[in-house]
């Protein structure tokens, strides 16, 4: 006869901040603190947790500035080497926001720590090959464990998940949606400087691409959701996008792997997918949102006003493209991140003038037909454009921290209406519930035109 497990003792915390002391880390303590505590917030306890004591109580005044840093805010020693120490963790929080990178690195013990525990768990990567894994190996625990686990909760890839089902509900029926291309503007009134964190991580997913194949292919394929239309044929590989005045080039983001993601999620759960103990009221919100999100084909490309800025970013490219597949072009590469970067990264990021100047706009240009019935023609074209935008504050050290604590706020406020457990994305977790809190928050969402064409659309 088995013994009936001993209740799990109540988290000393709502949420704990792994590697608060980072670049990123203490910009997501600084939004966190703007919730501590206060009304109609379901964050009352919170930790900072890293390897060092000294620069975790730094980052708490620097973040805390220019008050005073809160007395409750506890300083946790944890290290993603030391397992028992991150099993310590799970069991001190209801929620832990893992701001160690890059990912493939260091993310996996954490994962499997929360996995382990039941433990919720959100992240800032744009890692596609660390998330795949991360829900081939550790999906089924989740779900038993009852621990809630999304990656990419970040700018990778929230404006772009919730940026584009925000367009495809724009089409009514019988309108539907065939391709949506997102294209990222970057803009400052100074320089714009990004983490190394990132830039690390971009080398090191180009140079094992290799590994995220071998990936892709060693696991069942799953259906594609069906998308009314041909697809459209390849554009030039510079576009001028007349309708917003930008030239883009081709980003080879998560942007894409993620929102795929969500669609075939979708598609297996028409409505979303249920709570642990729904309230009708959630239950009713969550099948009419995801009722008018529509499947499409997506892409993402990176915009510039000027040729200069996408040659710029061609040669940065070409750069990571060649070196990456060589050890000592993956040491140049890092050893010297500015130079191969014209300048966009550097090992110290932004100062914080820097951060305060930068924005983004991210367009979606939508392409589709007026009519259902007119996709299933014979060399049928779109007779349709949508574009709807969404524009936010500075990405990597402000949008990110919005976007990350929002996500942990849902988390807190409603884990009743959100799955049990599992590895998913960001999108069909927090979907019905995420773009208003973004709005709220100062990531603006609109429609720009919608627009009937004569017939063919360009790619």
């Amino acid at each position: 006869m088995r013994t009936a497990q001993p209740p799990k003792p109540r988290p000393l915390y709502d949420i704990i901040i792994l590697g608060a002391s980072g670049f990123t880390g203490k910009y997501v303590v600084k939004e966190a603190l703007k919730f501590l505590n206060t009304p109609s917030s379901p964050l009352k306890t919170l930790a900072l947790a890293g390897r060092s004591r000294e620069k975790l109580v730094k980052t708490l005044q620097w973040a805390a500035h220019p008050s005073s840093p809160p007395n409750d805010v506890s300083v946790i020693i944890a290290d993603t080497t030391d397992l028992p120490s991150l099993s310590s963790l799970c069991n001190q929080t209801k929620l832990l926001l893992n701001c160690v990178g890059p990912y493939r690195i260091h993310g996996e013990p954490v994962v499997a720590a929360c996995a382990s525990s039941g433990c919720d768990y959100l992240d800032i990567t744009g890692e596609p090959e660390f998330m795949e894994e991360m829900e081939a190996k550790y999906h089924e625990k989740a779900m038993e464990t009852g621990s809630l686990i999304v990656s990419a909760c970040g700018f990778d890839s929230i404006p772009a998940e919730m940026g584009v089902m925000f367009n495809t509900r724009q089409w009514v029926a019988p309108a539907v949606p065939n391709h949506v291309t997102a294209y990222v503007s970057l803009e400052s009134d100074k320089r714009i400087v990004g983490n190394f964190a990132t830039y690390e991580s971009a080398v090191l997913g180009v140079a094992n691409m290799d590994k995220l194949q071998q990936l892709r292919h060693s696991r069942p394929k799953k259906p594609r959701p069906v998308i009314p239309g041909p697809r459209l044929p390849k554009g030039p590989t510079i576009e001028y996008q007349e309708k917003i005045g930008l030239r883009a080039l081709k980003l080879p983001s998560a942007d894409a792997v993620v929102v795929r993601r969500t669609l075939v999620i979708l598609m297996e759960n028409p409505h979303g997918l249920p709570g642990i103990n729904e309230s009708p009221e959630h239950i009713g919100k969550r099948e009419a949102y995801w009722s008018s999100v529509k499947p499409a084909h997506f892409g993402v490309k990176i915009a510039s006003k000027s040729l200069l800025g996408i040659y710029r970013i061609l040669g940065v490219g070409v750069f990571i493209g060649l070196l990456c597949r060589f050890s000592f072009g993956r040491w140049l590469l890092l050893k010297f991140p500015s130079f191969f970067s014209f300048g966009w990264f550097r090992k110290t990021g932004p100062s914080e003038d820097e951060v305060r100047s930068a924005s983004f706009k991210m367009w979606f240009v939508g392409y589709g037909f007026s009519d259902s019935n007119l996709a299933s023609e014979r060399n049928s074209k779109p007779d349709m454009e949508i574009i709807t935008r969404v524009m936010g504050p500075e990405i990597g050290y402000v949008t990110t921290p919005i976007s990350l604590v929002q996500c942990a706020l849902i988390v807190l406020s409603q884990r009743e209406n959100l799955p049990k457990g599992g590895v998913y994305t960001p999108g069909i977790v927090f979907g019905p519930d995420l773009q208003e809190r973004l709005q709220e928050n100062g990531i603006s969402f609109d429609v720009v035109s919608k627009t009937a064409l004569p017939g063919h659309a360009p790619a």
